[in-house]
């Protein structure tokens, strides 16, 4: 008798494992997908956004643009033509009171001769131009000249400190000046002030020495024996070959001696 053979089964499991294992791989594909999608949709809102942002105020970007433009021309203009123009007419305005000055004719530098101008009215005209300012130190120079001490005064105190290696001898002259009222009037301590600032203002071989001496010498009125050596020594160390310094042994053995 013959034995029927049964077919042989068929194992369906690992099929089934492996559906199983794609499941998720599907899954996250399409979760990738809707992630782009939606990474997509939130740029383009954002440039719907920024687009929308321009349209509707695109104008007044513009006005503001136009308006730093015009304000930066402006400053641009006013600093090289409408300055530089009035420095020009400051200039020619103030050279005949310079000659008068030269010659020593004080009251004509300062007041003019009724044909040209002093160095008055050049600071009423141009007081903001640096040649206006610089009429503010002469002007100064002649109320002094001219016994004026707190006109003078006035001026120089209005004079503004200007950069550069040759204005440095003249602010450290102004400063010099006011040290010289102040010591005229016996105020020995803002005088000795002032002339430190001179010398920190132009420490050089000409105007330096002068006023160390002189901040010395106030400090000396003042009875301040170690600052007054101080500002002496220091013409000897440092500035030996100056006026000054040929016979500041003398005021310091004469300091010493106090």
């Amino acid at each position: 008798m013959a034995v029927e053979k049964k077919p042989a089964e068929v194992n369906e499991t690992p099929k089934k494992e492996k559906e199983v294992k794609k499941a998720p791989h599907v899954a996250t594909n399409a979760s990738r997908k809707q992630q782009h999608l939606d990474a997509e949709e939130s740029i383009e809102s954002v440039l719907n956004k920024t687009e929308g942002f321009l349209y509707e105020n695109g104008k007044s970007l513009l006005i503001a643009l136009a308006v730093v433009v015009l304000l930066i021309g402006g400053f641009m203009a006013y600093k090289y033509i409408y300055v530089a123009n009035r420095s020009e007419k400051a200039a020619d305005m103030m050279f005949v009171a310079e000659q008068q000055f030269a010659r020593d004719s004080f009251e004509l530098a300062l007041n003019g001769d009724g044909n040209y101008a002093g160095f008055l009215e050049v600071i009423e005209n141009y007081g903001s131009t640096p040649q206006g300012n610089i009429a503010r130190h002469y002007a100064g120079i002649c109320y002094l000249k001219l016994g004026d001490a707190d006109n003078a005064l006035a001026q120089l105190e209005e004079y503004k400190a200007v950069k550069g290696a040759p204005a440095e001898i003249l602010n450290a002259q102004n400063l010099g000046l006011m040290g010289d009222i102040y010591a005229n009037r016996g105020d020995f301590t803002k005088a000795a002030e002032l002339y430190g600032k001179a010398v920190e203002a132009s420490d050089n071989n000409l105007t330096a020495p002068i006023f160390l001496k002189k901040q010395g010498l106030a400090y000396s009125k003042l009875g301040k024996k170690e600052e007054a050596l101080a500002a002496f020594q220091k013409i000897e160390d440092f500035y030996p070959a100056s006026v000054e310094g040929r016979d500041i042994d003398k005021l310091i053995g004469a300091e010493q001696q106090k």
